[in-house]
């Protein structure tokens, strides 16, 4: 870590004294040159100052820079060849500032001799090009940039996705695209796919990805032949920054308060002072010589090493008590862009570090159903840090790219509970659990786009490594009970099981992968493209968990008495020396597992203009899976799966005006099973009050997918589209409670069959057709609606189920997503209002004796005010964030009614988060 963090150190020196792109007192004018009909960026156009010898030509991504400019107004003239020429005027350039400007150009009608040049002025050609992007992409998507991320009291990638049109969030981390639960979406980073960064599910933690890293985030919901086939709801496509528009170094802080934690009482066990930097300080891991299991289980340690082996853990069960700190965020950002050379070729680095930590309270956990009658407390320290180094080479008509994301978080929870189980007879109980988690995500990519030839080829190429720690170095449980009211409680310290044990875990995993596509203009049709790519994956994941306790002597004449001691001293030094405690370790060789995986693919596609109003884009993916999974467990098969899959796309767009679409789209796709479903590994969660287990025999889910979308672009940055999908699953993959035993498990299976289908509505229209004032006019209003409606039948494999048919797992029947931007005083002040709800969804799937249970509805509202001071070289911003702070609640529900067929009740959890406000400020120098 300390070399990581001199190579941070050094990245920010070297950019920190690196020279200014400006000449003293010039400014500049910087963009891309788009295709009008399909937003492809143009390589090798000119651009030139009119009246001066001043020129550029676009790179491989179409950019282009005029720099060291006099400031002033400017009219530049555009010519590639094929293309009309244009010309845009009125371009203002300030003192070492930029100007960026996009500027559309359109393929000539004819070869006629005399020179057609188009006019426009500099407000109508930013407005025009982001217009054609908006209208031309290639598939069905959503997205937000990084404006409106930064209008938004968004923290972290998660929360932004909120904003997407059909897009949830599920535990405050994991995406829901079209009322699919995460196991149905894919994600990606600068092109590379991400791992599952969760031990006991597959999906990905997108609060681990700082917002402020971000510079724009799109969900696709239609797949194309060149993307992952492995996903139904939608692709989460996630770029970070790379060259900046020109030399920035920005620093952010911010002070948030929680209603129901900040300055409030909060408790907590051991706690090291490099916690708050995202790091244990390695006493509560396992020593390297700490005894083998089989020397435990095989009692072959002497009594003096027993006690030498147990006071090598961390034995600190105190209960601290603090005063909940204010959430803090830090945030540094170093953008650098140098021209090298008389060519002007391009190098840029950006930088970033990060840092938050909270600490939050949930004073009211309820948990009443079956045998349980719970109340909890939880107490959570989180800290989050992140670092960014990405570097770019612009040359010619080649660019190069090295981009570097590091992120960790470290959350440290204790949780206090009481209340009854009638299944073990006490009358109350005090339940505590000191829970640590690590995660970590380093990814690196090196890719390259390169212009070969003269009818704009393009070959791109992408490598990358990642890797996934996930570390659970020392969960510990302790439960006292009390038989009768009024008499002591007891520690149950005379036997171990999962609910008591110490759990030790390690997950690594390391991901290599690797594309190349190429794409050629063919004479087919009135324009057409043919790409052609190849792509390999492998990951490679270990997995290592061990259960081990401290075991009471209970022939031990004070054995009672030490059971009755409070828990602070149960596992005191003098009775761990007196030999009291026995060192045991709950032995099964299928907590330990190793797995890998190889996704091999090709494709083909077309992408044609039929006529003036037609774009299709065809072609087939193949995709090439296998997987081996192997436990250590030698009695316990191996877990092989070997799949070929052929997945064709069409996806059709028809250009009804200037300002419309149609698009009609087929796909086929595919959901594999995450490591973590296949294997048998058992892990209690105490939170759930039950064991959760993968199951070795499923199999992978095939999808059809059909799509079907009107949009309309009124102005740019404005839409109104309505769509419509359907989607029917074969073998669908969903979580399931098993409760044919004294204990509920958690387990996966492949449902007979399944569909869903849905309706989407989006629309984001400023207020100026109420009224042509300024105010309305710097109003925007938008909202996107998801109606979804999905069937699964369950399987008939002999096992009574109370629902034979019921919604998919995670789908929830509508999605409401809304929000007001105002903007005052020339844009210094800005104001933004969002809502957000969500229908119903199933959060596990019912067995035989517990129904299915839903998350209920809930009403989220946040603002975020901000106002630009200094020059609007600063901004500062006040937001808050769940502000109604409605209560999380999960119920067993049959038939839309509440279902308890026995016990206390039909509340799976309820609890609230509280409401979070924050001020924050951000200076650019």
């Amino acid at each position: 870590m300390k070399k990581v963090l001199s190579a941070i150190t050094i990245i920010i020196v070297l950019s920190l004294n690196a020279g200014s792109l400006f000449a003293q007192g010039t400014g500049r004018i910087s963009g891309k040159i788009i295709d009008q009909k399909t937003s492809e960026t143009l390589i090798g156009a000119t651009v030139n100052i009119e009246g001066t010898t001043k020129a550029a030509a676009t790179d491989v991504e179409g950019h282009y820079v005029l720099g060291g400019l006099t400031p002033g107004k400017y009219t530049i003239l555009v010519r590639y060849i094929g293309y009309q020429s244009k010309t845009v005027s009125d371009i203002e350039v300030k003192a070492n500032a930029n100007t960026p400007l996009d500027i559309t150009v359109a393929p000539a009608e004819s070869q006629a001799l005399k020179e057609v040049v188009v006019r426009a002025t500099y407000r109508q050609e930013s407005v025009g090009a982001l217009y054609a992007i908006q209208k031309n992409s290639v598939s069905i998507s959503d997205g937000i940039s990084s404006e409106l991320i930064k209008k938004s009291p968004d923290r972290n990638t998660s929360d932004v996705l909120k904003r997407v049109s059909g897009a949830t969030i599920q535990d405050n981390k994991f995406v829901v695209v079209r009322g699919l639960s995460d196991r149905y979406n894919t994600a990606s980073l600068d092109g590379a796919p991400l791992p599952s960064t969760e031990p006991n599910r597959k999906a990905f933690s997108f609060d681990i990805v700082p917002s402020s890293l971000v510079d724009n985030i799109v969900i696709s919901k239609t797949a194309s032949p060149d993307m992952s086939g492995d996903f139904a709801g939608g692709s989460v496509q996630i770029l970070t920054k790379d060259i900046p528009d020109q030399n920035f170094v920005t620093v952010g802080l911010g002070l948030g308060y929680n209603t129901q934690s900040t300055f409030k009482d909060f408790k907590s066990g051991y706690r090291s002072g490099i916690d708050y930097l995202g790091f244990d300080d390695g006493t509560r891991k396992l020593v390297n010589n700490f005894p083998t299991t089989s020397q435990i289980t095989l009692r072959q340690l002497p009594a003096k090493q027993n006690i030498q082996a147990i006071n090598t853990l961390n034995n600190d069960y105190n209960v601290y008590t603090s005063k909940a700190l204010p959430t803090q965020n830090y945030q540094l950002t170093i953008g650098n862009v140098k021209e090298i050379g008389e060519n002007k070729n391009r190098f840029g680095t950006t930088v970033a570090l990060t840092y938050r930590n909270a600490q939050t309270i949930v004073p009211d956990f309820i948990q009443q159903y079956d045998n349980f009658d719970y109340r909890s407390q939880q107490y959570k320290f989180s800290t989050n840090i992140g670092a960014l180094a990405n570097f770019a080479y612009s040359f010619g008509k080649s660019k190069i790219t090295l981009k570097n994301l590091y992120n960790r978080v470290l959350d440290d929870q204790f949780t206090y509970r009481t209340g009854a189980n009638t299944s073990t007879s006490s009358n109350d109980n005090r339940f505590y659990a000191f829970d640590l988690l690590e995660k970590a995500l380093f990814k690196t990519t090196l890719e390259g786009e390169h212009g070969l030839g003269q009818k704009s080829s393009k070959l791109k190429w992408n490598l990358s490594y990642s890797n996934i720690l996930n570390d659970q170095p020392d969960q510990k449980k302790v439960n006292y009970t009390q038989h009768n009211a009024g008499e002591d409680f007891i520690a149950q310290v005379t036997n171990l099981n999962k609910e008591n044990a110490r759990l030790f875990s390690h997950l690594n995993e390391n991901i290599y992968s690797g594309k190349v596509d190429y794409n050629v203009p063919v004479n087919l049709f009135k324009q057409s493209t043919l790409k052609l790519g190849v792509s390999s994956q492998y990951r490679d994941r270990s997995f290592d968990a061990r259960f081990i306790g401290l075991v009471l002597n209970t022939n031990d004449p004070n054995a009672e008495a030490i059971r009755m001691r409070p828990i602070q001293t149960l596992f005191g030094p003098n009775v761990i020396a007196a030999g009291l405690y026995n060192l045991d370790e709950l032995q099964n060789l299928t907590d330990r597992y190793t797995a890998n995986s190889t996704t091999n693919a090709g494709y083909a596609m077309l992408d044609s203009k039929i006529g003036d109003h037609v774009r299709v884009v065809y072609g087939l993916r193949a995709e090439k899976f296998d997987l081996n999974l192997l436990t250590k467990d030698p009695t316990a098969k191996a877990v092989n799966l070997n799949n070929l899959d052929l997945l064709p796309s069409v996806n059709f767009t028809y250009a009804l005006t200037d300002k419309a679409n149609l698009r009609a789209s087929y796909y086929r796709t595919v959901a594999r099973p995450e490591f973590r479903e296949l294997a048998l590994f058992s892990y209690y969660d105490y939170e759930l009050l039950a064991n959760q287990q993968g199951n070795p025999d499923l199999q992978r889910t095939i999808i059809d997918n059909a799509d079907l979308r009107y949009e309309f672009y009124p102005s740019a940055g404005q839409i109104f589209s309505v769509s419509a999908f359907y989607k029917k699953f074969q073998n669908a993959i969903e979580p399931l409670i098993q409760d044919e035993n004294s204990t509920t498990n958690i387990t996966y299976f492949n449902s007979k069959s399944a569909y869903v289908y849905g309706f989407e509505l989006e629309a984001r229209k400023s207020l100026d057709f109420i009224n042509g004032s300024n105010f309305f006019k710097n109003t925007t209003a938008y909202a996107n609606l998801s109606i979804n409606r999905s069937k699964v039948t369950n399987p008939t494999d002999g096992i009574p189920r109370l629902e034979k048919t019921r919604p998919l797992v995670g789908q929830s029947p509508y999605v409401i997503n809304a929000g007001l931007q105002h903007t005052e005083l020339n844009n210094k002040l800005s104001i933004n209002v969002l809502y957000n709800r969500l229908g119903e969804r199933i959060f596990f799937a019912g067995g035989g004796r517990f129904s299915s249970i839903y998350e209920k509805p809930r009403d989220m509202l946040d603002f975020q005010i901000g106002y630009k001071v200094i020059k609007s070289r600063g901004e500062i911003k006040f937001s808050g964030s769940d502000i109604l702070n409605q209560r999380y609640n999960f119920v067993y529900q049959l038939d839309g009614k509440p279902y308890a067929p026995s016990g206390t009740g039909t509340t799976f959890k309820n609890y609230a988060m509280g409401s979070n406000y924050s001020l924050s400020f951000n200076y650019t120098f």
